[in-house]
Formats: C-alpha cells, structure tokens, sequence
C-alpha cells in the first residue's frame, strides 16, 4: 500500500513538473499537427471526461486512446521504474495499433495506410518483446 501510495505520488510530482522539462520535445511537432481553435473544440471520444461529437472515423482514430491513456497512467505506477516504463509501453503501443487500425479503415491515401501497417507489424513486435521481458525481470 505504501509503494502504491509512493509510487502515485512519485507520477503526480513528474506530471506536475515533466511538462517544463520535456517542453522542447512537445515544440518539435510539426505545425500540420498542432490545433488549431477549431480543431481543439471537443470531439469524438471521451478523451479525459470530455463530451465530443466527432465523425466516425476521428471516433474511430480516438477510441483506443482513452483505454490508453488510463493503463499507461496504471503501468506507470509502478515501483520499479523500469518495470513501470515496460508497462506504460505497452498500452502506447496499443493505442498506435488502435489508431492505426482506424487509419486503414478510414484512410484514403496509400502511403499512410502502408505506414498505418507498418505501425502495426513493429509494434505488435515490440509489445511481445516487452511482454516478454516482463515475464523475465517484474516480481
């Protein structure tokens, strides 16, 4: 209980104080990928408790990142830093399987429906390296 209690409050104080830390990273993504205010209205999804309406496609795209966004918060918790890494991996890994599943449902363009299987066959691939290693080294 007091490992959990730690551990909790260990991610609290990196999420509170990681945001300035990691600011620069955040500023690389490309400008076609920042919101715009309309693009930053609600949409699809709960996306952390918020009401969206969005097409189903964007649905689609958003749905595994909810699911996402709370295991890697609970993998993260973790102890053992490392362990805790392995197991906020993995549900990041779902989550770009998910949506790059949506892009080969909804997807136009040949180009980013090949990189959305790419995605898929490395990730998946990772996700079993983790697992793996995970039976091996988490007590």
């Amino acid at each position: 209980m007091i490992k959990t209690i730690l551990a909790t409050t260990a991610l609290a104080f990196t999420l509170t104080f990681a945001p300035q830390a990691f600011a620069q990273e955040a500023a690389a993504l490309p400008a076609a990928c920042q919101a715009t205010p309309a693009q930053a209205a609600p949409m699809g999804g709960d996306m952390g408790g918020m009401n969206h309406d969005a097409d189903e496609a964007h649905t689609a795209l958003m749905a595994g990142m909810d699911t996402m966004n709370a295991n890697m918060m609970a993998g993260a918790t973790n102890p053992d830093i490392d362990v805790a890494f392995v197991c906020g991996m993995i549900p990041h890994h779902q989550g770009a399987i998910a949506m790059a599943k949506a892009e080969l449902q909804y997807g136009k363009d040949e180009w980013t429906k090949a990189m959305a299987q790419k995605v898929i066959d490395a990730q998946m691939q990772e996700i079993a390296d983790m697992t793996k290693w995970l039976e091996n080294h988490a007590k």
